[in-house]
């Protein structure tokens, strides 16, 4: 006879003789890897997304020439004082059916397989972020920071199917997470807090009844109350981090805190003003070692975002703007210069006989290729940053054939230190890196 528990069930331990609970994830029976090495010169690896929606113009985006000696295209020429630091990448397909417009793409890239069964918008495998937050997520205080520049949105970082972590809209909302009360500058001496100890006791006391609970449960449920554990052991790995001394980085300095709300002046949100103040608390994130992966989400999939000067939402005139589309371009203008003044925040912060960004790699992308067709086809990728020497740079690269856009993924992972055999499922497997932008 099968079990059934209540969706009510808690989680329950003793401390001294006091009960106490933590509540468990939505259930069916109610409902990675190896960590990876610091960077030879001791500086940790970084791993971040910068995502946007809505797409590229193919024929402004991909550079004419190939290789080293190339010129940008019209879109990217903002990138070009970091020329020598990215890769431009061209003709990767994301393998599937392209089912649900604005999320297939996404959902196979970032994921490397086919969408939830159930709901061909939603993923069915965690993120490549939170794949690499797997590896090198318990060396820093946080696993993984989730970041948004459109107000509101949340990102599509996932941990699994219906597994969301959150993406953090308000600049001031995040500056006071990671440089609020409990952080620690490294090198210094934390400061005692009482009540770190009271919060490891209660996870410590509840995780033996989830093991209990285990065993009763099918193999869905089990995936999901692992994935609720990791947060579990995410938020104990965090505790034990703050109980101790972090490494002495040198370039760690608290950044200016931001303004309490940017509010839109007729409903145009100040997208430069956000994204540079998240891009800054970003950069010092980074380099006071709080997190080794991040993700900003600049724009949502679908997004209808009402840019400056522009005469329409973006989604709109994607799909709405005749000819060649030159307020879509200069949209996309807009995105570019904020990814630029990214490279340019994570360049001017020095490390070692390097800079912040040559211990990164940066996965720059959208949801689709073309906006007006939803294609998949010679997917917009640059890749930003060196990893510390793993990754070639100052290159555009284009695959003789329409290629495997997992491979990136394969290559990116291993670049951060995981020893992966493959990234991916089915169709959209990869067991080989994408050799081209390997070291």
């Amino acid at each position: 006879m099968k079990t059934k528990i209540h969706r009510r069930t808690l989680l329950r331990g003793l401390i001294s003789g006091a009960a106490v609970t933590i509540g468990l994830p939505f259930l069916e029976i109610f409902g990675h890897e190896k960590r990876a090495s610091a960077a030879p010169d001791g500086l940790p690896k970084r791993f971040g997304i910068f995502f946007w929606g809505n797409g590229v113009l193919p024929d402004q985006w991909v550079p004419a020439q190939t290789g080293t000696s190339y010129a940008l295209s019209p879109t990217l020429k903002i990138l070009e004082p970091h020329q020598a630091k990215i890769s431009v990448v061209s003709n990767m397909k994301v393998p599937g059916v392209n089912a649900v417009p604005h999320w297939s793409g996404p959902i196979g890239l970032l994921s490397g397989a086919p969408p939830l069964a159930s709901d061909p918008g939603e993923f069915s495998r965690p993120t490549l972020d939170q794949v690499i937050a797997e590896g090198v997520g318990a060396d820093s205080r946080f696993r993984s920071i989730e970041a948004a520049v459109q107000p509101g949105a949340m990102g599509i970082s996932r941990n699994g199917p219906n597994s969301q972590n959150p993406a953090e809209s308000s600049p001031a909302a995040l500056f006071a997470r990671v440089f609020g009360p409990e952080f620690v500058k490294p090198g210094s001496t934390p400061i005692a807090n009482p009540t770190l100890d009271v919060r490891k006791s209660i996870l410590d006391a509840v995780t033996s009844d989830a093991r209990a609970l285990q065993g009763v449960l099918g193999a869905t449920d089990k995936q999901r109350l692992e994935q609720h554990l990791d947060g579990v052991r995410a938020l104990e790995r965090r505790i034990q981090k703050l109980k101790e001394t972090p490494p002495n980085l040198a370039a760690c300095n608290v950044p200016t805190p931001p303004k309490p709300d940017y509010p839109a002046n007729a409903g145009r949100p100040p997208m430069s003003e956000i994204s540079r103040a998240m891009v800054d608390i970003l950069a010092m994130t980074l380099a006071c070692d709080q997190t080794r992966v991040f993700s900003l989400w600049f724009t949502h999939p679908v997004n209808n975002t009402l840019f400056a000067g522009a005469p329409a939402g973006h989604h709109q005139l994607t799909h709405d703007e005749p000819g060649a589309q030159p307020e879509v371009g200069k949209i996309l203008g807009q995105i570019m210069t904020e990814l630029a003044y990214l490279l340019s925040a994570f360049d001017a912060v020095k490390e070692g006989d390097g800079t912040l960004l040559d211990h990164c790699a940066i996965l720059c992308t959208s949801d689709v290729n073309y906006g007006r067709q939803h294609t998949l086809d010679d997917f917009p990728i640059v890749l930003a940053g060196s990893c510390n020497g793993a990754l070639k740079t100052g290159q555009h690269y284009r695959a003789p054939s329409p290629d495997n856009t997992s491979k990136i993924g394969l290559s990116l992972a291993r670049a951060m230190g995981m020893t992966m055999e493959s990234f991916g499922v089915g169709d959209a497997k990869a067991t080989t890196g994408l050799s081209a932008i390997e070291v």
